[in-house]
This record gives structure tokens, C-alpha cells and sequence, in this order.
């Protein structure tokens, strides 16, 4: 959306500053946040991020300090996760948290986004696995859109990468963070959020970052609340009557389960959901204090790799204070095929969309591809989305999440499937050129049913992309395809001639 761009500039008009030059070492290191605090101390003027001025929250703790929801010292890690072997062969060219989303996002968009619209502008995004398109995406979209005067922000992608102190890649969540801890300690910022790059969810940090700051917690973790048939497939967590946390167990199953039930009033929910789900489970986001992060990190745990299996429960052993914070809101880890497809088509509910891009008050930015609208000639379209600069002609579609670019010709039937769509457009006389050449895109008389087609496809004519035979699993990579769970995967740049039946 071209809102971040108008965002930061209204922004600048309304303080009246002249923003950091980009990519300088103020800008990039977050020295400009000294400026900003010692500003904010002289005196008790509202914050001018947004377009709209909006005043810091603060609160008095029972020790009577006083602390605020100011994210002017926070840095935002986003880890972009491992091979994303669930998640193949989307990932099979791009990192995870490149993996296209809602017909015109990318996964990364819902943490970046978030943290915009939390006013954190400073963020990092670790990965290690065809990072390319990533970083690509990233530099077009953000770099020069976050924040505005003294708070020039930046969003970078940090690659694995051999150092004096480390020859390996990345071994995990934490050992990602520690290889990279001598550039965020240059930050000096004083908390630093750890986020998910594959996670689907809207939510406010600030209310999280202010109850990390009223208990004075070392590291305050995220969680969910869960009933009993979906808690065993999670990390619980089980805390006392503060809120803190006293214990963990990763999946647990019987009376290992059971002895894992709280009281989840205590975090802020009614009653009444409190009886349907007595269980919390870690979403995987944490706020840590800078100082607690290079403790754990570098000091005590320097061989541990793992954020939630290992460095957060040796911390609790070690008497560091770790705090649990409620979120209420939809959730959901899309890791796998099945949850990836699930999600993007839940979008589409007419009454109740479980995550929706259509919220004004926190939208979800991405590129702006300055593409034109969609040309729909004579087409049927039910409880769809379709993306920007599509071309569909005299087809059917229902239930589908329909990407940017995407070419659909005439007598085609769409149903419960994810079209990505394409990277550009190609010109007719491109194809006509080459001998035996399927244009990019959906040919005519082509029926795609409960079907994820990657981007850059040419899907010949007249095929049938069903699953007749009711298949749950298949490696037809070779081919063009895979399928997982029972849905039909086209593999990214694949071609798929005429008359072929899946």
C-alpha cells in the first residue's frame, strides 16, 4: 500500500523536522533516537508517526515507577526460519517469509506491517535460505516509506554469514541472534521484539512492550490461550497468580497435559473462554531486555540454539523473571501446506473473516507495483479475492485467492484454489516465437480445483488439476507438481501441457 509513504510524510510535516539522510550511519544504527529521548524528556508533546498525532501511554507500577508504551528504543527481529521444508516447494526459490500471501503480500508484510503500525521502525529480518527475493522485496517496499524526521527507520535483511567468531550457519532461533548481537548491541536500544516472519495475526505490540515494562520482566513471552485438543501440539506454559512464568512442557500429552491447566483470568480472559481453554501456548514472540538477551546469549547459554525449547526455559532456572502476556486475536502458524491454504482461503468468508487486509485503523502495507486494475470479461466471480493487473476472460471462479498478473483464459473453472499469479508480464509475441510455447498463466477449458499454482506456471489447455484419485501425498516434482495433504502444488516456473489430468 501507498499509505507508508503518505504516513511518513504527513508525518514529517506535522513535527516539522528534516528527516536523517537514508542509509546513513544516524539513520541505519538508530543514533537519532538520542535526539528524540532527550526531547521527549523536556517535554510532554505527542508523538507524530502516524499522520495523526498520537500521545505516549504511560502507567505507574506498584514499585511506583513510572513507565510508558514509547517504542523509540525497541529493535524488531524477525526470524525468516530455516529451509521451510513444510512449506516446499513454495520455498523452493524464496525464503518463507517470501512466500506470497492474500493475492498481493508476501508473509513478511504481517510482522513489518505490524510493527509500522506499532510504531517500531527500526527491524531486521535473519535468514539463511534464498534470501534473494526477500531482500528484493523488502528494499522496494520499505527502505524508504519507515518513519519520518528524527526517527528514520530501516527494514535489512541479515544473511547467514562466516565471521572471526562464527564459521558455521545459523544452528536455530537463538544462535541466529547471537551470531548477529554485536550489530544490535551498535543499536542501542534497550528492548528488542522477536518475531516470526511465517505467522498470520494482526496485533498491537504496544500494549505488550508497556505490561514487559509494569512487571519488569527480563523476558515477557507472547501466548495464546488453548483448549485441550489443539494444546498438544504446542509449547504451554504454566504460570502463577502474577502472570509469571513457572514451568514448561512442549507438546504434552495425558495428565502431563492436565497438569499444564491454569487459571487464564489472570491474564485478562472472561470467564467464561477461560473454562473453554485453561491452557497458554508461546506464539514464538518474546520481548527481551537488551541486557538480559546478551546475558543469555553470550554468557550463560553460549552453546544453546534455541529461543523457546531452550534459552527462555534455562532462563526461568536461572531466576530471570519471564512474564506471560495474553493475545485474544486470530493467530495462526502457517507453516505447513494445509495451514498456508487454509488461511488464504479463510480470507474470503463473507461474515467472518478469521484475518482480514481491509482494517483502515492497522492496514497490512507491501510493495506498490503501480499495476493496473483487473480486466474481468464476462466472468463469474463468488466469495474471491483477486489481485492487482489481472487478466480473466469468461471463467468461473469461487472461492479462490487470485494473485497479481494473473492471466486466466476463457472457459476456465476456478474453485477453492490459490492462484499466485506471475513476476511480469509477457508479451504475446514472447510465446509465439518459440515453438510449442504455453503462454504464462491458465489456458482455455482448464478446471483447477483445491489447487495452490505457483507463480510463472503456463498451464496448457483443457487440463484437469483435480486430484481424481483422492491422493494425499505425491512427488511428481519432475513434472510440475507435488501434493500434500491432498492439495495440488504447481511448482513455481513449471509448465504443465495440454490436456493434462491430475
Amino acid at each position: 500500500m501507498h499509505a507508508v509513504t503518505m504516513r511518513a510524510n504527513a508525518s514529517t510535516l506535522a513535527s516539522g523536522a528534516v528527516p536523517a539522510k537514508i542509509g546513513s550511519r544516524q539513520a541505519v544504527r538508530g543514533k537519532a533516537v538520542f535526539t528524540a529521548r532527550k526531547a521527549r524528556a523536556s517535554a510532554k508533546v505527542a508523538r507524530t508517526t502516524k499522520a495523526v498525532a498520537t500521545e505516549t501511554t504511560t502507567t505507574t507500577t506498584t514499585a511506583g515507577k513510572v513507565v510508558d508504551d514509547s517504542t523509540d528504543n525497541v529493535l524488531a527481529i524477525i526470524l525468516g526460519g530455516g529451509a521451510g521444508t513444510r512449506l516446499y516447494p513454495l520455498t523452493k526459490k524464496r525464503a518463507k517469509p517470501a512466500v506470497p500471501l492474500g493475492a498481493n503480500y508476501r508473509l513478511i508484510d504481517i510482522p513489518v506491517s505490524n510493527c509500522i503500525n506499532s510504531d517500531i521502525n527500526k527491524m531486521y529480518c535473519l535468514t539463511q535460505f534464498n534470501s534473494a527475493s526477500l531482500n528484493r522485496h523488502l528494499s522496494q517496499a520499505y527502505n524508504s516509506n519507515v518513519g519520518s524526521g528524527l526517527r528514520q527507520g530501516f527494514v535489512e535483511v541479515l544473511a547467514a554469514q562466516q565471521s572471526p567468531k562464527s564459521k558455521v550457519w545459523f544452528q536455530g532461533t537463538a544462535d541466529a541472534v547471537r551470531q548477529y548481537m554485536w550489530l544490535f548491541n551498535e543499536s542501542k536500544c534497550e528492548e528488542y521484539i522477536i518475531l516470526s516472519g511465517d505467522h498470520l495475526y494482526r496485533m498491537d505490540y504496544k500494549p505488550f512492550i508497556l505490561e514487559h515494562r509494569k512487571t519488569g520482566a527480563d523476558i515477557t513471552v507472547s501466548a495464546v490461550p488453548m483448549d485441550a485438543a489443539r494444546a498438544e501440539a504446542f509449547g504451554l506454559m504454566k504460570i502463577d497468580d502474577s502472570g509469571r512464568i513457572i514451568d514448561f512442557a512442549e507438546k504434552p500429552k495425558g495428565k502431563e497435559l492436565e497438569a499444564m491447566a491454569v487459571d487464564t483470568t489472570i491474564l485478562g480472559l472472561d470467564k467464561k473462554l477461560a473454562k473453554e481453554m485453561p491452557y497458554i501456548a508461546s506464539m514464538g514472540i518474546y520481548v527481551f531486555k537488551a541486557s538480559a538477551m546478551d546475558e543469555l546469549l553470550t554468557e550463560k547459554f553460549p552453546d544453546c540454539h534455541d529461543f523457546g525449547g531452550e534459552i527462555i526455559p534455562k532462563a526461568n532456572e536461572l531466576g530471570k523473571h519471564v512474564q506471560a502476556f495474553l493475545y485474544k486475536g486470530y493467530w495462526e502458524d502457517i507453516g505447513t501446506i494445509e495451514a498456508f491454504y487454509n488461511a488464504n482461503l479463510q480470507c474470503n468468508d463473507p461474515d467472518a473473516p478469521k484475518f482480514s487486509f481491509y482494517e483502515s485503523g492497522s492496514p497490512i502495507y507491501t510493495q506498490s507495483r503501480f499495476l493496473p486494475p483487473s480486466k474481468l470479461l464476462d466472468v463469474q466471480v463468488s466469495r474471491s479475492t483477486i489481485g492487482d493487473g489481472c487478466f480473466i476472460k469468461k471463467s468461473t471462479i469461487s472461492n479462490s485467492m487470485i494473485g497479481l498478473r494473473t492471466s486466466i483464459s476463457e472457459g476456465c473453472v476456478i474453485e477453492d484454489s490459490m492462484i499466485m499469479g506471475a513476476d511480469y508480464y509477457e508479451e504475446t509475441h514472447e510465446c509465439e516465437d518459440l515453438p510449442d510455447c504455453t503462454p504464462i498463466g491458465i489456458g482455455a477449458g482448464t478446471v483447477i480445483r483445491r489447487a495452490i499454482v505457483d507463480k510463472n506456471a503456463r498451464i496448457g489447455m483443457d487440463c484437469q488439476l483435480i486430484n481424481k484419485d483422492n491422493v494425499q501425498e505425491a512427488n511428481e516434482e519432475e513434472k510440475g507438481y507435488i501434493i500434500k495433504d491432498g492439495i495440488i502444488v504447481i511448482v513455481k516456473d513449471s509448465y504443465i501441457p495440454n490436456g493434462t489430468i491430475i
